[in-house]
């Protein structure tokens, strides 16, 4: 007899949200909250897709860029890209 192995499905392809989308979801997310009051990447990245952490690294590429938010880690400003660690994100 012989052992049976599972076969996987193939992956599903994901059309990632483009940076002006995922830019636009930061800039809701950040005026939603209001000035003082700050939000997890995740949020953005959970709004975007069901499967969120994949978009992770894009999220914090794009509010780097991005002139109306700022990341803060500890209630300092950081560089969302090389940060390392929780960060948090608010209106600039």
């Amino acid at each position: 007899m012989s052992a049976r192995i599972p076969m996987r499905r193939p992956a599903r392809a994901v059309m990632k949200p483009s940076d002006e989308v995922i830019a636009a979801v930061l800039t809701d997310l950040a005026l939603q909250r209001g000035r003082g009051k700050t939000f997890c990447p995740s949020d953005a990245a959970k709004a975007l897709a069901a499967d969120w952490r994949p978009l992770m690294d894009d999220v914090r590429r794009v509010a780097a860029g991005h002139g109306d938010v700022v990341a803060t880690q500890s209630g300092v400003a950081v560089d969302p890209v090389t940060a390392r660690g929780p960060i948090r994100l608010g209106l600039r």
